[in-house]
């Protein structure tokens, strides 16, 4: 489901929340080459499940995002797994570039999307639950889904 107008989900990091805490969002645009955006635009199949962002010399790029080889596409087809650079404003990317280098906290795309034809992405800097973190985070999804359903029942 779009958060705005003129927004279409392409992919959605399911697990990033429940992996990671997120304390910050940005909105990035994405350098894609021209196979990649038509393969986006027919069958929006991309996977974002064990990608990050990764800085290096003043400059984002997204890791280990797969987005299928164009059907159409010859040899000039892209690379599947390539490094893609984000497109930020320079100073969010100076602050990040020195947020990731803290130690533990880490860069994750959140979802990937079309705006107004443009394809976006939306990262979260965050840092990684522990197990434990984990456990709590479960044990209070069962407690609510167990509230809603005594609710439910007494209405």
């Amino acid at each position: 489901m779009p958060r705005h107008s003129g927004e279409k989900l392409i992919v959605q990091n399911r697990r990033a929340h429940f992996d990671y805490e997120i304390f910050e969002r940005y909105e990035a645009g994405i350098a894609l080459k021209g196979t990649e955006v038509k393969s986006l635009r027919t069958s929006g199949s991309m996977s974002v499940q064990d990608a990050y962002v990764d800085y290096e010399e003043g400059e984002l790029f997204l890791v280990n995002a797969y987005i299928r080889p164009y059907e159409q596409g010859n040899i000039l087809n892209h690379d599947p797994h390539r490094k893609r650079k984000l497109l930020l404003h320079k100073r969010e990317i100076i602050r990040l570039g020195k947020r990731i280098e803290e130690k533990g906290l880490t860069v994750i795309p959140l979802r990937v999307y079309f705006k107004n034809g443009l394809v976006k992405v939306e990262i979260g800097l965050g840092r990684g639950k522990k197990v434990i973190d984990k456990r709590e985070d479960i044990k209070k999804k069962d407690t609510q889904r167990e509230i809603e359903r005594v609710v439910k029942r007494y209405r």
